[in-house]
């Protein structure tokens, strides 16, 4: 019996031992305990008021998508070969997964598409609007497989994608 007091106590005065180490330990950190950190709670300070035209109130997507295609017109010099040189880096990094290195539609992405993404070289294409195409990889083709892109890629590099494309001419 006394060796069983013994070993608990010795258990008990191990634990004691270990549990003041660590308490010890926490409490020469740099940081905070959990429970002694202050807590952070949404709203403590007011709300900062945006400054007068942080917020558009028009222009922007809304007018692109509404405006009609043959009304909408690239900012940015088509045949600009800086233009065209950034459309073919956007082209490969947001397009080529689907429409493919060749433009054909056989990307690794889109073989599994049925029908397959359009060629981009095809006379369709080529001939399209640029307002149409514009809104087809900003907004998506209802019925088909092209996403809308409107929230992924900015309205300058969409329109530079658009001049590599039509630079690329019929096949």
């Amino acid at each position: 019996m006394k060796q069983v007091i013994g070993l608990f106590s010795f258990v008990v005065l191990v634990l004691l031992a270990a549990y003041g180490l660590i308490t010890a330990y926490d409490y020469s950190l740099s940081v905070g305990r959990m429970w002694e950190t202050p807590a952070i709670r949404p709203h403590e300070q007011p709300i900062p008021v945006n400054a007068i035209g942080i917020v558009p109130v028009d222009g922007g997507e809304v007018r692109l998508r509404h405006t009609p295609d043959r009304e909408l017109l690239s900012p940015l010099d088509m045949d600009d070969a800086t233009h065209i040189a950034a459309g073919k880096k956007g082209y490969f990094t947001y397009c080529a997964q689907c429409h493919g290195k060749y433009h054909d539609g056989n990307g690794t992405v889109g073989q599994s598409f049925a029908p397959l993404p359009g060629d981009l070289r095809s006379e369709k294409v080529q001939s399209m609007v640029n307002g149409t195409l514009f809104k087809e990889i900003s907004y998506g083709v209802p019925g088909e497989r092209q996403p809308a892109l409107a929230t992924t890629i900015a309205v300058p590099e969409r329109w530079q994608i658009i001049a590599y494309v039509k630079s690329l001419g019929e096949r």
